[in-house]
């Protein structure tokens, strides 16, 4: 009891549920944290992190290859990729290059996900853990090639065309596995302080803000994980968003330079900020549940202010504005 008490003041403190205390604090004391997934308990799994080229997705790229996953490391550049490619083989000795494939696709560029999609289905047989990690916080409003806002297009657009088009080859993974296929958001604790705009998806209302755009799109992420959820439950996908904490990772650095200076010291690692999505590639299935929202290992609620709670109907209009925008 005492540790829940104190998992909550943790949680509610920011400060102290977010930065590396918190982390520190949950795995050192408190008894409800899960036991590490064993040595290679994702052994002749099949995985795909978007972003990998850096920060939290090429820490749970590491991760995940430490646990015995073959890793599609999806980045938008050759040279990104190599670069991430061998760091993680420094960081894990006597791991097979061949284990470790560089995908390049733009997911912002729908065209670019569907062409990436029907040749990955092609390449592996099947497809056990997808991670959505690739993010970015851009200081102006931008939009893509085809006409998306550009936070839109990367953080939701491009994740849930990509789900989609492989469903069958995550299903694949599933029956070949037992166990249950994961599809994984990296989502982030500022979604708590934005409510679904499903009437303005793309931002063009008001004044355009990077953060505010950012966090927006990131509500966006945990919404589409229960929509998702619900359309995947009956193939044997469990789909899980997540927020990693404040990390040092170069988003923060790079974008968010005066949050660096104010909370560096204590921000996380980018393996500690990568432990929960790991942990939800290799966990149980029957632990998990589906349509959830985590942090450090634990379901977490999805609204604290009451402002910031959808409807029924703004779930179905954000579901048929996203149909549109994918085709």
């Amino acid at each position: 009891m005492l540790d829940r008490v104190l998992d909550t003041v943790l949680d509610r403190s920011l400060v102290g549920g977010y930065s590396k205390l918190g982390y520190l604090a949950r795995r050192r004391t408190w008894a409800g944290w899960r036991a590490d997934p064993r040595a290679g308990a994702l052994s002749g799994r099949t995985a795909l992190v978007t972003g990998a080229g850096g920060g939290l997705g090429e820490a749970t790229a590491t991760g995940l290859a430490r646990l015995g996953a073959t890793v599609h490391l999806l980045v938008r550049g050759e040279e990104k990729g190599r670069a991430a490619q061998d760091r993680i083989l420094a960081a894990l000795p006597g791991l097979e290059r061949e284990r470790l494939p560089i995908q390049i696709c733009d997911l912002g560029e729908l065209a670019q996900v569907r062409a990436f999609a029907t040749r990955f289905a092609t390449e592996v047989e099947g497809l056990d853990v997808l991670v959505h990690n690739a993010g970015l916080l851009p200081s102006e409003r931008l939009e893509t090639s085809e006409g998306n806002e550009l936070t839109l297009a990367v953080h939701v657009l491009g994740p849930l065309l990509l789900t989609r088009l492989l469903t069958d080859t995550l299903a694949a993974g599933a029956e070949r596995s037992g166990s249950g296929s994961r599809v994984i958001f990296v989502s982030s604790g500022g979604m708590y302080a934005q409510p679904l705009r499903a009437d303005d998806l793309q931002f063009r209302d008001g004044t355009y803000g990077g953060t505010a755009a950012y966090a927006r799109t990131k509500r966006m992420q945990v919404v589409l994980t229960g929509l998702l959820a619900d359309e995947l439950a009956d193939r044997e996908i469990g789909v899980h968003a997540l927020h990693p904490g404040w990390a040092a990772t170069p988003g923060v650095t790079g974008s968010l330079p005066a949050f660096d200076r104010v909370v560096g010291p204590v921000l996380r690692t980018p393996e500690q900020g990568a432990d929960t999505a790991v942990w939800l590639a290799a966990a149980p299935a029957g632990m998990l549940g589906t349509g959830r929202f985590w942090h450090d290992r634990t379901v977490r609620p999805q609204h604290y202010l009451s402002r910031t709670r959808e409807t029924a109907a703004q779930r179905e209009r954000f579901r048929a504005e996203l149909d549109r925008l994918t085709g």
